[in-house]
C-alpha cells in the first residue's frame, strides 16, 4: 500500500517518517522516499488513523484526496527544480503538464486554490530559500549565487530577494534568517 505524506522535503524527513513507522507504530515498510511510504501490506482504517496521528505529532500529514496528492507531487517536483545547479529549467509549465499528464492551467488552478498562491510565487520562494542557504555558507559571491540559482544577474537576484524577504542579500547576510522548506 502506498501512502502519500505531506511536508516531507529532505532526507531527515525520510528518516523521521521511517522511525515513526518502525519504532512508534511497529509497521513494516518496503520503502520510504520523499512524500511517500510503501507498506508491506494493506492497512486497516484503524491503522491509517494511527499512522495519521503519529505523523501529525512529527509535523507531517497523511494525504487522503487526489487534489492534495497532486499539490504535494507538484511541490516535490518544484523543490527538486529549485535546487538544480543553474536554477530551475525553463518551461516549468511544460514539465509539470507532461509529468502529471494534466494541463498546466488545471494544475495551476488547483495549486492556487489549495495553496492560496501561484506556482510561480511558490517556486520563487523556494529559489530565494536556496539563495539564503548559499548566502549563509559565505563561500560564494552574490554573482556566483545568482548564476547557481538561475537568476540572470546580481541585480535581478537582489531585486527578487528584496521583494520576497524585505531585505537586501547583504542585510540578510548580517541577520541570517531562514525558513524550513515545509514553511515556504
Amino acid at each position: 500500500m502506498r501512502l502519500l505524506i505531506k511536508n516531507m522535503v529532505c532526507r531527515h524527513c525520510v528518516e523521521s517518517v521511517r522511525r515513526v513507522f518502525d519504532s512508534v507504530l511497529g509497521l513494516p515498510v518496503e520503502s520510504v522516499e520523499l512524500g511517500a511510504v510503501t507498506t508491506c501490506y494493506e492497512l486497516s482504517e484503524a491503522d491509517l488513523d494511527r499512522v495519521a496521528s503519529a505523523l501529525e505529532a512529527e509535523g507531517f500529514e497523511l494525504i487522503v484526496n487526489r487534489e492534495a496528492e497532486l499539490i504535494e507531487s507538484v511541490k516535490r517536483r518544484l523543490i527538486e527544480e529549485s535546487r538544480r545547479e543553474g536554477g530551475p529549467s525553463a518551461g516549468i509549465s511544460e514539465m509539470l503538464s507532461s509529468g502529471f499528464n494534466i494541463s498546466y492551467p488545471t494544475i495551476s488552478r488547483i495549486f492556487s486554490s489549495v495553496e492560496g498562491r501561484s506556482i510561480e510565487n511558490y517556486l520563487m520562494s523556494l529559489r530565494i530559500e536556496r539563495v539564503k542557504e548559499l548566502i549563509k555558507y559565505e563561500r560564494s559571491t552574490l554573482a556566483e549565487i545568482a548564476d547557481m540559482t538561475g537568476f540572470s544577474s546580481t541585480a535581478h537576484l537582489s531585486n527578487k530577494f528584496k521583494a520576497v524577504t524585505g531585505l537586501t542579500p547583504t542585510e540578510f547576510r548580517r541577520l541570517g534568517m531562514r525558513k524550513p522548506l515545509p514553511d515556504v
